[in-house]
This record gives structure tokens, sequence and C-alpha cells, in this order.
């Protein structure tokens, strides 16, 4: 088989790598195993303008969000779904220090942070003590229908090869590279975590950190908004189901769910909601995060037909779109990438011996 690239992982960043190489006529083949604990397949989909306790603006918020809401509506019209929805964030503030933190963001007047003028609005169905602010705009990305429905259209078009990727199998030649049976001019890797280990990309900076989440059944909650408190809560695609976590381990011994998230969050859910919940379902994660939080894009220093498109870290759904075109883009005009993300930056530690 010969196609022009090889794409390894269909996460978030696979998939809008693949789909932005078709739009341009070239022939791909991805390579995915479907694994179920990936991030972006347990990912809330999340796309929140500020970050962090001290509210500030992400990174390119003002490039990054207006480019995503576009992406998302072009994929989604020609898969004929509805991958992206438009969300506020109300922000239930845990404690008075919180409170004033959020009023002084407010004041500073950054566009995205503002007062909510119905403070009781939410008094039947979460306990607050110390009111509420609201985050927009900020989107929530239905990852759990976008990613198989461009999965599907893989398939049919016999672009997707559903396999563990081995790199031990990858021959690179100066204007070529084969794996198996197939012969590609060249090779992304778009593969999450896996990247920790990839031979060509290991000695990059990553920050792996494991997250964890519960799928939770809550009727009668309004889906309009993503809430927060502690813990964020945001609305899945299937109506009452809600996604709440995440948390941020650096240092783990295994990825799979734990007791402690457990007990944590349904207790987060019981102090806070004051409505019944099943919890339906326990995910857990490494997210593909890196030392400076800023992605890898690009391609190899010492070999020009090995690329990456990772380090997406918890930012994945409003950083993907926008750097799987910059990659496309470079690889078939050779236009640049951004500085802060182009993984040339990294050229010495790439080609040490």
């Amino acid at each position: 088989m010969i196609v022009d690239y090889l794409v390894i992982g269909q996460g978030i960043s696979g998939t809008f790598l693949s789909y932005y190489l078709r739009q341009e006529g070239k022939s791909v083949l991805v390579v995915d195993n479907n694994q179920s604990n990936s991030p972006s397949r347990i990912a809330a989909g999340i796309i929140n303008p500020v970050t962090g306790r001290r509210m500030v603006t992400v990174w390119m918020a003002g490039e990054l969000l207006p480019f995503a809401t576009k992406a998302y509506s072009e994929i989604g019209h020609a898969l004929g779904i509805t991958p992206l929805s438009s969300k506020s964030v109300i922000d239930f503030f845990p404690n008075p220090f919180m409170r004033e933190s959020f009023i002084k963001r407010i004041a500073e007047n950054d566009g995205y942070v503002h007062a909510f003028p119905e403070q009781n609005q939410f008094n039947q169905h979460f306990q607050y003590e110390f009111g509420c602010g609201e985050i927009r705009p900020a989107y929530l990305v239905h990852l759990e229908i976008l990613l198989p429905a461009w999965r599907q259209q893989l398939l049919k078009d016999n672009q997707l090869l559903e396999d563990d990727f081995d790199v031990k199998e990858l021959i690179v030649h100066a204007d070529h590279v084969n794996y198996k049976d197939i012969t590609a001019t060249a090779i992304i890797f778009c593969d999450g975590a896996a990247g920790f280990e990839n031979p060509y990309f290991s000695l990059l900076p990553f920050a792996p950190n494991k997250g964890e989440a519960l799928l939770v059944e809550i009727p009668g909650l309004p889906a309009h908004s993503i809430y927060k408190k502690n813990m964020t809560l945001a609305p899945m695609a299937e109506q009452d189901l809600f996604w709440i976590g995440s948390v941020y381990q650096w240092t783990f011994d295994h990825t799979d769910p734990t007791p402690d998230f457990l007990e944590n969050a349904t207790q987060v859910l019981k102090n806070w909601i004051k409505l019944p919940f099943r919890i339906r379902d326990h995910v857990a994660g490494v997210r593909p995060a890196t030392l400076e939080r800023r992605p890898f894009v690009g391609v190899h220093p010492q070999f020009r037909n090995i690329g990456i498109l990772n380090g997406m870290g918890t930012k994945g759904c409003s950083l993907a779109p926008y750097f799987a075109r910059q990659l496309t883009d470079h690889l078939l005009y050779a236009m640049d990438i951004t500085a802060e993300a182009d993984v040339q930056r990294f050229s010495r530690i790439l080609t040490r011996k």
C-alpha cells in the first residue's frame, strides 16, 4: 500500500490532521488501536478561555477560540454531526477568597470573566454559599460523537488500520518510510501518551499527568452550562449524562481508576448537588502534557519525513485543530509554525547522539 502520509493515532490531533490532509487531496492511512482510555476518549471536551485559580486568559485564546469554532463547524458539516456546543461556565466560588479574585478579574475587563446577575438561579440544583460568576464564551466538544464519526469515515474509505503501532517495524529512508507493507512519503506521530516512549521524540520534555473522571446520570440538571466548584461538571451529548473530573496527578503508580478518586468525587457531588444522581462509569487516562505547557508541532530536525503533533495537555480541543492546520500547511506549503510550538526549538536535544 502506498500513501502520502501515515498518521499514528486517532485522538483529536490525529483526527484533525488526517482531515486537513485529506482536504488538501493527500492520501492518508491512520493507525490506531481504539484504546478506550486514551486522553481524547475520556476527556470532557471543554474549551475554556481562562485557566487556574487566578483566571488567567489561556495562551493564544484570541486566535484559538475563533479557529476552533470554525474548524468544528466544518468537520461537523462534512460528517453530518454537531460536534460543538456553545456554553458558559458557571463558576461557584468555594470560598470568599475565590469570589474576591473573580471580582478582581471582572474589574480588569478581559472580556471572558463576567458577573452573573441571577445569583439565586441555581438554588434548586446546587449548594453554594459564596455566589457564582460566569465565564463566556466557552465551548463543549462532543468527542464521544466526533471521534467515532471520523473513524467510520476513515473505515469507509479504507484509510484506517486498527492495530497497535510497532515502531520497531518502521524503516526510515531519505525520501520515504516503510511500515510493514505500507510505503509513505512521511509519518506523523499523533500518539499522545505513547509519545513518551517514541524513540524519535522521547527526549522531548513531556510531563505526563493522570486524570480521572466519573460519568454520572443527573436527571433534571440543566445542560446549558458547564459547572465548576472544586471539580468541573460538564454535560455530555446524551440527555442527563454528565462528566465530572478531573485531578492532575503528576506522580502515579498506574493508569487505572482509583478508589480514592471515586470516593472524593462522590463526596463532592453529595455536598454540591441537590439532585439525585447515579454513577455510570469511572475512567482514567494519562495526558500528554509538556513542561512548558506548549505543544510539540513540526518535523524532526534530523529525519525530515518524521513529524509530530502532540503535547496538547488539557487544552487539546482548542489546540489540536489550530496546530493540525499549521502542520498541514507546513508540510505542504512550507509555511511557518508558531515558534513557541515548533518542535525545532528542541533541535539540539533531538539530534543528540
